[in-house]
């Protein structure tokens, strides 16, 4: 008899339900890669990451709804970063989309100089960034391989969506 009650103990789990079924991966999400300028990088951010490659354009009826902006981290990188930050903050976007994201792509190997750094900052007071290395295989056209070390946090985010 105390087997029985034994069993029925360990049938019956206790402590809240998230101990118990442990967490929830988040529902797969699709995502669309938008570039705020010509050369930002979106086709190769799509082919390494995955998602939709949506060029210079907003997605369209069909595709994804969670927008990545996407800029080169030279003054006019970012410049049109802010402008497309700006499109979505006035509402002059296509109903439906929702920005999850900035993805800068560095321009150039190194550290940013101070005056670009700055208005990195200020994107990074509206919305979160993802900052992409520059990769030296990237410009020869290979785009094999595992996306670059620090963009761990960005592998996460693109993972976490539906293929």
């Amino acid at each position: 008899m105390r087997t029985d009650v034994r069993r029925e103990a360990e049938s019956v789990q206790q402590g809240p339900e998230i101990w118990i079924r442990g967490p929830v991966a988040p529902p797969g999400r699709r995502f669309a890669w938008v570039g705020t300028h010509g050369g930002a990088g979106v086709s190769t951010l799509a082919a390494v990451y995955g998602g939709h490659d949506s060029g210079r354009d907003w997605p369209g009826p069909g595709a994804p709804t969670s927008v990545l902006l996407v800029a080169r981290t030279h003054a006019a990188g970012l410049l049109a970063a802010r402008r497309g930050l700006e499109h979505f903050r006035h509402g002059e976007h296509p109903p439906g989309l929702d920005l999850d994201a900035v993805v800068l792509v560095a321009d150039a190997p190194g550290r940013l100089p101070r005056p670009l750094a700055r208005q990195l900052k200020e994107i990074e007071s509206t919305v979160d960034v993802y900052r992409v290395p520059w990769v030296p295989a990237w410009r020869l056209g290979d785009l094999s391989g595992t996306p670059p070390r620090g963009t761990e946090a960005l592998v996460r985010l693109t993972r976490a969506a539906a293929p």
